[in-house]
């Protein structure tokens, strides 16, 4: 029951897992905040910033084999239990709010399908009826997983190539329309009236939202049937989809000027193709999202999981949601995820959240356990005396990071430290629980303290 995932099945989970309801919406997201020359140096400062990350990821699991979980054990081994606990949080958190945003998008295009301007019924993917659908779907999804990751990757190969489809049809019919003369309109993005350097920075949660995934098969990697696979399935994967995020930001702009696209509804790709093959095209790509969202929630569900499973059998989480079922399935662990996730959607429905905001705030989650990888390859470079490359490398992974932290300004950073403080509670019920398990040092604890009054103060300037 317990089969091996191959090099396919990893690169098409790490593809699934970058390639979601993100690259639906690009063109809007993009052409809201930036002129096509920034975008274009934002996706080269990102494609060398991810290259960096991923080099990092790939050196790490060459360089430390024997530990299984990849970024978090990392962060253990690197920094002690504390600064592990807090980089798994932040992870599994970004895993909850991805998912979520998927199933947002999910039923907004479903509203695209199915609504009027006279009668509404999933809007942004945030009603009653959205939250309804997107429950239902969640714990179908939750059933699916209880029969183990191999029944799961068999569909995910399947949804992986249903959703390039429409991306491909996209490319093409883009290019062959495609005018010069509207792409230089406003090639720098003036019309904007904000500097090219803003709206760089602005582009930098959304290239990297897009990208979240890329460390699926290193997360995973205790499930691959060969280890040398992890890498290539890591590195084909980022290559495959910056081409294709690259080409669906800029060609839009060949059709429209910036102030159109940035009109036009989410999911903005479907919107497109209305308009280069009429209604077809709107349906085509609605229904080339919902797979495609389906297959990417199913990959981020078994990777939500798979945190709060690897953290509790190394001591960080509690030790229940370590335990699987007769499928080698994270049963605890994967109801732990679903609940909170649940338990999102039920605020999405209260608060109105619509899908960007999701996003940003998912991508500001992840900007510590990141940073962490870079920072880990540098230590263990040190320490060992290994070659200069992979000092580099670290170097380059932590700038990196470095980077989108200023990138995303400080109210988002404010935000997602408030989000942090949930997991201090998790952390001293653990500690109630079994005062054993996740040794804290005195440093430790006196950081735990400074981080909780650092919260309230973030709760108190936000709400003011």
């Amino acid at each position: 029951m317990n089969k091996k995932l191959n090099l396919t099945a990893l690169i098409s989970l790490v593809l699934s897992s970058m390639l979601g309801a993100g690259v639906f919406s690009l063109p809007q997201n993009m052409a809201l905040i930036a002129s096509p020359l920034a975008l274009i140096i934002g996706w080269c400062i990102t494609g060398i910033g991810i290259i960096f990350l991923a080099t990092s990821l790939l050196l790490l699991n060459k360089l430390e084999p024997n530990l299984q979980g990849g970024i978090f054990a990392y962060a253990k081994n690197g920094f002690g239990n504390l600064i592990c606990f807090y980089s798994t949080w932040g992870y599994w958190l970004c895993a909850i709010i991805a998912n979520v945003s998927y199933l947002v998008i999910l039923f907004s295009a479903m509203g695209l399908l199915f609504d009027s301007s006279n009668h509404i019924i999933f809007g942004s993917g945030n009603t009653w009826i959205s939250i309804l659908g997107s429950s239902i779907l969640l714990w179908i999804i939750h059933f699916l997983l209880l029969k183990g990751t191999q029944t799961a990757s068999k569909i995910n190969i399947i949804t992986t190539l249903c959703k390039l489809i429409p991306l491909i049809v996209f490319v093409i019919l883009s290019c062959i329309v495609f005018n010069y003369k509207i792409f230089s309109l406003d090639l720098l993005g003036l019309k904007t009236k904000v500097s090219i350097l803003k709206q760089i920075k602005d582009t930098m949660l959304i290239t990297l939202w897009v990208f979240i995934g890329l460390e699926g098969a290193v997360i995973l990697s205790n499930k691959a049937k060969n280890t040398k696979d992890i890498g290539k399935a890591t590195l084909l994967a980022v290559i495959i989809a910056l081409f294709i995020y690259l080409l669906i930001t800029l060609l839009p702009f060949g059709i429209f000027s910036r102030l159109d696209l940035a009109r036009i509804k989410n999911p903005s790709l479907a919107s497109i193709m209305t308009v280069l093959i009429g209604q077809w095209g709107n349906i085509f790509t609605s229904l080339g999202l919902i797979i495609s969202v389906c297959g990417s929630y199913l990959s981020w569900t078994i990777m939500a999981a798979e945190v709060p499973w690897i953290a509790a059998k190394n001591n960080i989480f509690p030790i229940i949601l370590s335990k699987q079922n007769n499928n080698k399935a994270p049963s605890y662990a994967l109801l732990f995820t679903n609940i909170s996730m649940q338990i999102c959607l039920l605020l999405i429905w209260i608060t109105k959240i619509d899908y960007n905001k999701l996003l940003n705030i998912a991508s500001e989650m992840i900007l510590v356990p990141y940073f962490l990888v870079g920072a880990y390859l540098i230590k263990i470079s040190c320490k060992k005396k290994i070659n200069k490359f992979n000092l580099f490398i670290g170097i380059g992974s932590c700038l990196y990071s470095i980077w989108l932290l200023y990138a995303a300004g400080f109210i988002n950073l404010l935000l997602s430290l408030i989000l942090y403080t949930p997991g201090l509670i998790i952390l001293i019920l653990t500690k109630i629980i079994n005062p054993k398990i996740l040794f804290l040092s005195k440093i430790e604890k006196i950081f735990c303290f400074v981080l909780l009054i650092l919260s309230i103060y973030a709760l108190f300037i936000i709400l003011n």
